[in-house]
Parts: structure tokens; C-alpha cells; sequence
């Protein structure tokens, strides 16, 4: 039969269309409600209380618009609230970036040496470490923080001289033995192209994105709340600032153009 109910996503701001573009396209019959809390955006400064209490607020905004089942796309966000999430909201399942990135990083790995590109903030907090840890004890995990491919992924500069420097600048001195490279940013893959340059055709590059969308397929059917197969996927977008900016900075990681009165501004 089917569950009709939207499927929420939720990111701090727009970096997380990246893990919605991949849902549209792996799940098309699902209706899909993004929240970006782009009046708090970032929440990689904020303390762990905070980022938890603004996660737990967007939850709670969502279950009010009827979603059965949550996607946090946002790094610091599934690195912190996760568990404070599950434990609030038993009922709902909730799925996040950091877990279906580590589990895919483990399984392309042959040497056992993965590095993870990530903000500041994930890189300290050191989820995606002890996530891969935890999965295979054996590997070594080499963290880099990569802060400025977010500024240049939210100007939409994927490629030229300015992104190839940067990319350079963090990935030259990367281990010899490194074989595969976790996209720990939902930033992150508007810069595979660059990255994939520089980090050579023998190194696998997984994109949390798609792995995200992999393991919300995976979670929805296995719970029977995947969208009837006879039903056609929506789309409604939500942020707390500045729909304009929204619109216009989401078109870039969207790969598509946004029309402004799409994007629906709300008070959390």
C-alpha cells in the first residue's frame, strides 16, 4: 500500500540540497519537506547544547507538518543530536549523514586508510572517526579540515585556478596509503570534480550524499513507509531566513534554478 506522508529533511542551512538532490533522485515518488534553519546557520561554532536544542526544535517544527520518517543532513547535526533525537522521538526513524558515509567509506577501503574531508567543527568533534572505528577497528583514519570548500562551494566556485590552489593546498601532503576519501561535508560535492583531480584516479571518493539517500531507501522500505508506487514525489522547501538567498545560493547546489516564491520562509 504505501505511506503518503512526506519525508523531512533537515540542515542547518543550504549545504544540506546536496543529500536532497540524491533523495529526489533515488526516492522520485516521495513527497520531500526541507528545512533549512538558515537563521542560525552555522551551527559548527555552537555548542553542543545548542546545536541539540535547534535540532530538536526543527524535529519538532516537522513531526507538526505530518513527516513519517527524518533526514538530518547536516554534519555537526547527526555528529551531536542523534542520539538526543531517537531517544526524544522514539517513534520516529531518523537517519543521518555521518553513519551511511562511515559504512560505505569501510566497505570501498582495501588498505584500510581513509581520510575524511570535513569542517573544522566535525573534524573536532571527530564522529566520522568513531564511526569508522567502530565498523573496522583496524583502519586508520586521517582527518582534514577543509573550511574553506564551504565558502567556495556557497559562491558556486566548483572549478577553476582559485579551487584548484585550495584543493592542492589541503589534499598535496595527504598519505601515500590513503585509498578512499569520505566527502564529509554536504558542501563538499559541488567540489568532486577538483578533489577527484587532485586526489588521482586510484583513490575511491564517497559522497555522503548518495550514501545518505541509499540508507533512507533502505530504512523507509524496511519500515513499509515508502511512498505508494503509484503516487508522483512533491517537493516543498523551507527556511528560517532569507528565502531569497536561499533560492538564489541553492540553485548552485541544486544544479537547477529555484524559483524564489518556492522557498517558504518560517518561525521555528
Amino acid at each position: 500500500m504505501g505511506d503518503s506522508r512526506p519525508l523531512g529533511v533537515f540542515d542547518s542551512g543550504i549545504g544540506g540540497l546536496t543529500v536532497f538532490r540524491a533523495l529526489t533522485a533515488r526516492l522520485p515518488r516521495e513527497r520531500i519537506l526541507y528545512l533549512g534553519d538558515t537563521a542560525r546557520v552555522p551551527y559548527g561554532a555552537k555548542s553542543p547544547e545548542t546545536v541539540t536544542r535547534y535540532t530538536r526544535e526543527s524535529a519538532r517544527f516537522l513531526l507538526r507538518r505530518g513527516i513519517k520518517a527524518l533526514v538530518v543532513a547536516c554534519n555537526t547535526a547527526s555528529a551531536t543530536a542523534l542520539p538526543s533525537l531517537r531517544e526524544r522521538f522514539p517513534a520516529l526513524p531518523v537517519v543521518g549523514v555521518i553513519e551511511p558515509g562511515a559504512q560505505a567509506a569501510c566497505e570501498a577501503s582495501v588498505s584500510g586508510r581513509i581520510a575524511v574531508l570535513a569542517t573544522e567543527g566535525t573534524v573536532r568533534g571527530g564522529a566520522y572517526q568513531r564511526a569508522i572505528l567502530a565498523l573496522r577497528p583496524d583502519a586508520h583514519v586521517t582527518q582534514v579540515a577543509a573550511q574553506v570548500f564551504v565558502a567556495l562551494a556557497e559562491e558556486g566556485w566548483s572549478e577553476g585556478e582559485a579551487v584548484d590552489a585550495v584543493t592542492e593546498r589541503y589534499l598535496a601532503h595527504l598519505d601515500a596509503r590513503v585509498d578512499t576519501v569520505v566527502l564529509g561535508c554536504t558542501h563538499f560535492p559541488l567540489l568532486a570534480g577538483a578533489i577527484g583531480r587532485q586526489l588521482g584516479p586510484t583513490r575511491r571518493v564517497v559522497d555522503s550524499a548518495a550514501t545518505t539517500a541509499r540508507a533512507t531507501a533502505l530504512e523507509l522500505a524496511a519500515r513499509n513507509l515508502a511512498a505508494p508506487p503509484s503516487r508522483t514525489g512533491n517537493v516543498r522547501l523551507l527556511a528560517t531566513d532569507s528565502p531569497e538567498r536561499f533560492a538564489r545560493v541553492g540553485a548552485r547546489f541544486l544544479g537547477s534554478s529555484i524559483a524564489e516564491r518556492s522557498v517558504q520562509a518560517i518561525d521555528l
